[in-house]
């Protein structure tokens, strides 16, 4: 049968043809091997963990030894890792449909930034006049404070680019840089004006980490993580116009300007939860698209959620990795990520500027 006669029995469009097996075939070996990657962390560590650990809680007994810090330290901190990896991949995927860049990240231009900035000012800020947040509060008030400074910088980003540079993905960059260093620029004054106290507290956000782990936080960002891509799947097919220009998508019936703000407060909340309890993770969401578009093709209702297995793979496997190399020390995770993302983050760059002729 030929694939013309195979393309009208199946209904699919002509690029899909071939790319669904290999889209399952991505899928399944992502969730699998991330299910592998989850066993290891929790196993891995320096405190052993035995196979009678994991039925400590049926037997009332998970308060001490290694089935404490399986249940109350390991087990959490790996799911909050996979949770956060899949959340910054689902951002990088949609914020390079949005801006039509394969360049583009959240951390490169500047919103997870904006949202340390936002956090870093409650942190400083607030306990300097007198008017520190209570420790019951913290948890719900600094992403908050976070999700305000990831929106406001996306909606910078947006409007300054299209003002100075509309249609240049270099002046996209670049005003992303611009924006990420006066936030970072914040930051180091929130630094140099905190207490000892506080600063351990900018430390963490600025190297990023994982150690503060809880159920609940957990919980909180597992559900948000099921709302935003319940959201981002009913955008998937705008987005798939969107690719083909604004004026394109409008003329099929795409509201662009609805679709942009919906993006960005899904974009915007995602990295607010990141950074407010993990702090800065880069590259996250700038490698994991690209480590599925090329098989899978550039639909998003595929590389949505092959973004996320992709994007919770790398995070659990770096942490594990920060974790581990060095026992009983360890290695913030945001330096570990930010090792394995410069040098790709370049390649990407030279294969952006070698498609469009040697200017990127």
């Amino acid at each position: 049968m030929t694939t013309q006669a195979l393309l009208r029995r199946s209904g699919l469009p002509a690029d899909a043809v071939g790319r669904w097996p290999v889209s399952r075939v991505l899928a399944l070996s992502l969730w699998a091997a991330l299910a592998v990657a989850l066993a290891l962390a929790v196993q891995f560590g320096a405190v052993q963990v035995s196979a009678a650990d994991w039925w400590a809680p049926l037997t009332e007994q998970a308060t001490g030894g290694g089935a404490h810090v399986l249940w109350h330290l390991r087990l959490p901190r790996a799911l909050l890792a996979a949770l956060v990896g899949a959340a910054l991949g689902l951002c990088g995927a949609l914020t390079q449909g949005l801006f039509r860049n394969p360049l583009a990240d959240p951390g490169l231009l500047g919103v997870t930034s904006g949202a340390a900035c936002a956090a870093a000012l409650v942190l400083t800020v607030l306990a300097s006049a007198q008017m520190a947040v209570p420790p019951a509060w913290r948890l719900w008030v600094l992403p908050l404070a976070a999700f305000v400074g990831a929106l406001a910088v996306c909606v910078a980003l947006d409007r300054i680019a299209r003002w100075l540079t509309p249609g240049s993905v270099a002046g996209l960059l670049l005003t992303g840089l611009a924006l990420n260093a006066l936030t970072m620029a914040v930051v180091g004054l929130c630094t140099y004006l905190a207490t000892d106290e506080q600063l351990r507290s900018l430390t963490f956000w600025t190297l990023g980490s994982l150690a503060g782990a809880s159920w609940l936080i957990v919980g909180v960002l597992a559900a948000a993580l099921s709302l935003c891509f319940w959201q981002a799947r009913r955008l998937a097919h705008s987005l798939n116009a969107l690719a083909l220009g604004e004026a394109a998508a409008a003329h099929v019936g795409v509201n662009v300007a609805r679709l942009r703000g919906r993006l960005i407060a899904i974009v915007a909340l995602l990295c607010a939860l990141a950074v407010a309890w993990c702090g800065l993770i880069g590259f996250i969401g700038l490698m994991a698209p690209h480590m599925v578009r090329g098989l899978a093709g550039a639909d998003q209702r595929r590389v949505l959620p092959l973004a996320m297995a992709a994007g919770a793979l790398l995070l659990l496997v770096a942490d594990t990795v920060a974790r581990t190399v060095t026992i009983p020390a360890e290695i913030p995770v945001g330096i570990f990520t930010a090792l394995i993302g410069g040098p790709a983050f370049l390649f990407l760059l030279r294969g952006v500027a070698r498609q469009q002729g040697g200017h990127a």
